[in-house]
């Protein structure tokens, strides 16, 4: 029973964003007045980075969208060519270059708050270093991604179409390696206006370029590959001329030395918890299409699930733009040694979170029926594209809530309990679902997306339990040690009490 109070009383200080009064401040202020003061300020500093941001998302999304519609209009087999590749590259590749450079955000967004300037410059030169070096294994990967498909299965006609793809998709592998730490580089210091604008400018240039290579130069699926890479180069020219051109990042900008590859112990410690919290969720996500080229007529459920995969990634832009503003307001607070108002952003962040979540349902359900015809006029795919939406809608129920609540695990460098969450909700859970479903009872390509939905709840609801019982008092103290050169304290050791690690342990085992 006093165990129960407790967590009572902790749930209560979590979600009660107001905070009562010094007792000596006169005229006392009404703690509702407070509280709404309180959040008033904290909607228009998360709302700053998060709403450029997410800008900046869906432009990528729009640009992804138009070389899906081109690998439509090329036919069926690129289609599904085009989004097995794509899964095979964010599985091998992409999520591995986006986690890794979120260990960047931690330690740049807390040194931003600790006016320690230049570590931030130093993380982002050590950032870039690390993942040019991680790219040529993920290149080797991909050279051999024909041998690797047909072992999992996959059908060999989409297969050969698909190795095409990443070959001419190779050089992106270094636009991605400095893409990412360029975008968390400006975003911990709030500037995320220009990135949304340069991300507007190259997804214009986008359409026409693929035009050219795809329909005037007929170089099918080839062109499309070519088109996405020099579209991120476009990105990172525009991106790196306005940093030097306009001065903004003087306070922090250091010139590139030796120094950034020296000292990575740090950096690492943060990254490869942030790379294994995020592969473990898109690992899942594209390995639904590994499973549905297992199931009957896989040139129609793969093609059907590349289509969704549009929908999540139209949708994710909201919830991830939340949890990178979240991520760095965290950060931010922590470094400047401000634990109320960090906690006040962790909680904003989770509600609105729990808000996009139900916009996100509404819209997949309203989108049912004619999401798939944009993509598509084949009966068997569009079938399969409305069975699955309302799913993938009640999915982001539990999604959008969980990005937020990872961004704020990410702004106080504990992503090693996200990695844990993320473990246990989709492969302890999810995974287990999903093939019962799909395969053992018979639900097929629906089962599948209803093995996600168990992942999502489950993730979600663990994630709130811990940061209930967060000690933001304790994460202050881990920013300093972070941003002063001292040793990471281990995410685990972040964890209020021991009832929080045994409800880790209640997801990963022992």
């Amino acid at each position: 029973m006093q165990q129960l109070l407790r967590d009572r009383v902790d749930l209560l200080m979590f979600l009660n964003i107001s905070a009562s009064p010094h007792p000596h401040q006169h005229p006392h202020p009404h703690p509702d007045q407070l509280g709404q003061q309180r959040i008033a300020e904290e909607i228009p500093a998360l709302s700053r980075i998060s709403a450029p941001t997410a800008a900046s998302g869906l432009l990528y999304y729009a640009r992804n969208l138009i070389s899906m519609l081109f690998l439509g209009h090329l036919g069926h087999v690129e289609l599904a060519a085009g989004a097995l590749s794509v899964g095979f590259a964010n599985i091998t590749g992409y999520s591995i270059f986006s986690g890794l450079a979120m260990g960047m955000e931690p330690i740049c967004g807390q040194a931003y708050g600790a006016q320690q300037w230049s570590l931030l410059s130093l993380t982002l030169h050590r950032t870039i270093a690390f993942l040019l070096l991680i790219s040529i294994p993920i290149s080797l990967i991909w050279l051999n991604a024909d041998q690797i498909l047909l072992y999992l299965g996959q059908d060999p006609t989409i297969t050969k179409v698909a190795k095409t793809y990443l070959l001419y998709t190779l050089p992106d592998l270094i636009a991605q390696s400095i893409i990412h730490p360029l975008r968390i580089y400006l975003r911990t210091q709030n500037v995320t206006h220009p990135v949304a604008f340069v991300a507007a400018i190259a997804s214009l240039i986008h359409i026409p370029l693929n035009y050219y290579l795809v329909i005037v130069l007929k170089t099918g699926i080839k062109g499309v590959a070519i088109a996405v890479v020099l579209t991120n180069f476009n990105i990172i020219l525009l991106l790196v001329c306005y940093i030097y051109f306009s001065g903004v990042c003087s306070k922090t900008w250091t010139t590139v030395s030796t120094d950034c590859f020296k000292e990575w112990g740090s950096f690492i410690s943060l990254a490869i918890p942030s790379c294994i919290s995020v592969c473990l969720e898109w690992w899942w996500y594209e390995f639904l299409i590994i499973l549905c080229g297992l199931l009957r007529n896989p040139e129609e459920t793969v093609s059907a699930i590349g289509i969704l995969f549009q929908m999540t990634a139209l949708v994710y832009a909201f919830p991830s733009s939340l949890g990178y503003g979240v991520s760095t307001r965290v950060a931010q607070e922590l470094g400047a040694e401000q634990p109320g108002r960090a906690r006040r952003a962790a909680a904003m962040g989770a509600a609105c979170g729990a808000f996009i979540g139900v916009a996100a349902m509404a819209f997949n359900i309203w989108a049912r029926r004619w999401w798939g015809a944009m993509f598509t006029n084949r009966t068997g795919v569009l079938k399969l594209v409305a069975a699955a939406l309302p799913i993938v809608g009640l999915c982001e129920l539990g999604n959008c809530p969980q990005t937020a609540m990872c961004g704020v695990l990410r702004g106080s460098a504990r992503a090693g309990i996200a990695a844990k969450v993320n473990l246990g909700a989709f492969y302890g859970v999810g995974l287990p679902v999903a093939l019962l479903l799909g395969f053992w009872v018979g639900l097929g390509f629906v089962g599948l997306w209803l093995g996600l939905l168990a992942a999502q709840a489950s993730c979600a609801l663990v994630l709130g339990v811990v940061l209930i019982r967060t000690d933001w008092a304790k994460q202050v103290k881990r920013a300093k040690e972070l941003t002063s050169g001292g040793e990471v304290v281990k995410g685990d050791e972040s964890v209020n009490n021991d009832g929080e690690r045994e409800c880790l342990k209640g997801m990963v085992g022992p």
